[in-house]
């Protein structure tokens, strides 16, 4: 099976290439073109190093049909290749946000739709399996009963690249497609947000973010997701670059009990000498290695796991409506932002 991975703009893309050169039964294509051919860290030298085909240019990739493209380019570029990817019949893994307007994110979903091909979004937390058993228990509705209310946070590294949308755009869709998935596609009547961008220095990329949001049902959301970065040592040994908190991490609150998720639980801490700093060690499994292995299962299939073009739809205007409260300091209908 032909597996191609188009780009290497996003800091996950090599990752993803080493993990899918190691799969049984994949063929995988490396297409970097807008790439600076002398950064190690960019697909021609990636290529080179697992000795895989190189694409010089998106028409040469295509011309090899691919049955199954990772999109891993600059937030403005995925819709031309996700659009390209579809009209030469090949499923769609994009990662998130999957577009910078919901304009080019419904004409993705449309373009896929029409093609006969699936889009998934690249949320390896939905591919859990610890993830699905808590989103198959709170649909049964026992013993939680009716869920009420679900906080959320995620604190990821600084990437330092204003078009990865900040801490908002992009830590949030993680946390939203979690809830997304949760309550089945319902719609967001309301959201409020606060920003601030103390780490990255740039009015325009958020560093932190706190967003409330209110569903149709009555569920409530609030949602912390920021970037730890070069912070100050606090009490309890943390050192500058160490995160006070990881996760994905959730909590579901029911009418009679709750329920707790963190997809990088907290198992092993020391006291590293050579650093004088605590280290800590993550559990879980690789959930990257879980969300390409279930993607790649899947092409052909017409079926398979994650949140599909239309979730990224909804969380892409949650976010948008997020940006409205932040500049108007109210309350958004996502509907209407």
């Amino acid at each position: 099976m032909k597996v191609a991975v188009l780009s290497f703009a996003h800091e996950r893309a090599a990752t993803y290439a080493r993990l899918l050169h190691g799969m049984p039964g994949v063929d995988l294509i490396i297409a970097d073109p807008d790439g600076s051919p002398g950064d190690p860290a960019r697909g021609r030298a990636v290529a080179a190093d697992l000795d895989v085909s190189y694409a010089g240019s998106w028409d040469e990739v295509f011309a090899l049909r691919p049955e199954a493209v990772l999109v891993t380019s600059e937030v403005a570029r995925r819709r031309e290749l996700v659009e390209r990817a579809a009209a030469a019949g090949a499923q769609v893994l994009c990662v998130q946000p999957m577009a910078a307007t919901e304009t080019d994110a419904q004409a993705m979903v449309r373009a896929c739709e029409d093609a006969g091909v699936r889009l998934i979004l690249a949320s390896p937390v939905c591919f859990s399996p610890a993830f699905t058993a808590v989103r198959d228990g709170l649909a049964e509705g026992e013993p939680l009963g009716r869920l009420t209310t679900i906080h959320g946070s995620y604190n990821s590294p600084a990437t330092g690249k204003p078009e990865d949308g900040g801490a908002l755009g992009a830590n949030a869709a993680v946390l939203l497609d979690m809830v997304d998935a949760v309550l089945g596609g319902e719609p967001a009547e309301q959201v409020y947000a606060q920003t601030n961008s103390v780490l990255s220095g740039d009015p325009g990329v958020e560093s932190a973010a706190l967003v409330s949001v209110r569903y149709a049902s009555g569920t409530v959301l609030s949602i912390d997701c920021s970037w730890w970065g070069p912070l100050p040592a606090v009490a309890g040994g943390l050192s500058a670059n160490q995160p006070a908190a990881g996760g994905p991490a959730m909590t579901f609150i029911g009418e009679r009990a709750s329920v707790e998720f963190n997809a990088r639980p907290r198992l092993l801490g020391v006291f590293d000498a050579a650093t004088g700093s605590e280290r800590w060690e993550a559990g879980g499994g690789d959930l990257d290695a879980v969300m390409l292995g279930a993607f790649v299962a899947a092409v052909g299939t017409g079926q398979g796991a994650g949140p599909d073009g239309a979730a990224g739809v909804r969380t892409l205007r949650i976010i948008r409506a997020a940006h409205a409260s932040v500049r108007t300091g109210q309350p958004v209908d996502p509907a209407s932002a």
